[in-house]
């Protein structure tokens, strides 16, 4: 390949801050104000521990450089079987993100352009779908390009979040002690919150998905992960402390756009739709960047031998076009089935399928590390990487228990649902495998 066809440091940090700062963290407030301050707690404990997920995958990538992704990580520690299984139900979440990302665009765009609305819902989603599936059906590098550009426009509205809250600091003090939040603090409500909070965070291993082309990856995707993860954690523990601080807890649990509602308050009527505008172009950036991660990981597990060999073939852009079609489909077929019930009914369903589809990578990745270590293959501060290794999994184990019963459930539905194909492909490779004489 080319290096007209490779992404470098700020392609893969766009790709981390971008996938992560999707939708979630401008409706987040309002899901997580009925905890009071225990969602702040949450808030910390969920960056902390993605915090340490990053530094798993900036581990696993600098010690094996030449892997392929969180794929060829697992499956070089713990075997085939259990990197097929994370990735199967990995892979199932990235199209559902697209079909929750198309449909929560259009919810929004709507709002801010209401000429738009006479357009059927769903032939709008699909439209918006398969305009980013064209996109990086022009190769990596392009679909780059537009990841880079709208990961910088949705982080302006977070500075001005940010800049909203220094100000009132600075001028009425007073404002984010007049009406705290009154929910006591416990346990169980800190661990609820951190799981809601987790959906916000998908996303951290972004830079490693692409690995196979990404330039100088030992050195280029250790860094993009953890600089675009601290990022998004600054990011997002300003953002989330503003509207708690400042609206009144009962008010913010009840709006359905809860920057839009500070904005209006503290700024001017009228000023929270541009904002909204700005949620449109961040859901935008999410859906082209999961549809770029979609094709790539698709075409990694086709190379690896455990999906057709078909969605392996590139285009002449070096896209994996067949990978990202089929993939596309498979989002359309969501997309249809969450409109034939309530649009926040579909979407809630679907981001708590996503966080448990996450989980088991996240795990495996973990243990993948702790395999590394105890071969002796980490070069750079082994019993750190110890440490990195057990803290990541037991964060893992947290946050499925915090998570309840339901979400655990899935993700091994999810899991069990891929085996049969396992199976298949197995037999098949067995079967075009030539006996030695």
């Amino acid at each position: 390949m080319s290096d007209g066809n490779k992404i470098g440091f700020w392609t893969c940090t766009a790709l981390v801050v971008g996938n992560v700062i999707g939708m979630g963290i401008f409706i987040l407030p309002a899901s997580l104000a009925p905890y009071g301050f225990n969602a702040l707690i949450g808030w910390v404990v969920t960056l902390a521990g993605c915090l340490v997920l990053a530094r798993v995958f900036a581990h696993l990538s600098h010690a094996l450089p030449g892997a392929d992704g969180p794929y060829g990580y697992i499956r070089s520690t713990l075997g085939e079987l259990p990197a097929y299984m994370a990735l199967w139900a990995y892979w199932v979440s990235l199209w559902l993100t697209n079909a929750a990302l198309a449909t929560g665009v259009v919810g929004y765009i709507t709002v801010v352009m209401p000429d738009l609305g006479r357009i059927q819902p769903a032939l709008f989603a699909l439209g918006l779908l398969w305009s980013f599936v064209a996109v990086n059906l022009l190769g990596v590098r392009t679909g780059g390009g537009v990841q880079i550009v709208t990961t910088v426009l949705k982080l302006l509205p977070m500075v001005a979040i940010a800049l909203l809250g220094g100000w009132i600091l600075l001028i009425t003090p007073a404002t984010f002690v007049a009406h705290p939040p009154v929910t006591p603090v416990t346990l169980s409500g800190v661990m609820a919150a951190s799981t809601i909070a987790l959906y916000a965070m998908l996303g951290i291993e972004s830079a490693s998905i692409p690995a196979g082309r990404v330039d100088n990856p030992g050195r280029t995707i250790p860094r993009a992960t953890m600089a675009g993860t601290v990022l998004t954690a600054l990011v997002y523990i300003v953002v989330s402390t503003v509207p708690i601080l400042l609206i009144k807890q009962t008010e913010l649990a009840d709006s359905g756009a809860p920057f839009a509602m500070l904005m209006d308050r503290y700024v001017g009527a009228g000023v929270g739709r541009w904002l909204s505008l700005f949620v449109v172009v961040s859901g935008l950036g999410a859906l082209n960047g999961w549809t770029l991660l979609v094709g790539e990981l698709t075409r990694t597990m086709a190379v690896n031998g455990v999906l057709p060999a078909v969605f392996a073939r590139n285009n002449r852009h070096g896209a994996p076009a067949i990978a990202l079609v089929v993939t596309g489909v498979l989002a359309s077929i969501m997309i249809w089935m969450s409109y034939s019930n309530s649009l926040v009914a579909a979407f809630t369903f679907l981001t708590r399928v996503v966080t448990a589809a996450n989980l088991p990578l996240y795990l495996c990745c973990s243990l993948a590390l702790a395999v590394l270590w105890r071969r002796g293959e980490v070069a750079q501060l082994r019993r750190r990487a110890l440490l990195v290794a057990i803290t990541g999994a037991l964060y893992v184990v947290f946050a499925f228990i915090g998570s309840g019963e339901e979400p655990f459930l899935l993700a091994l539905a999810l899991m069990a649902a891929g085996l049969p194909l396992y199976a298949f492909m197995r037999l098949r490779r067995h079967a075009v495998t030539p006996v030695k004489v």
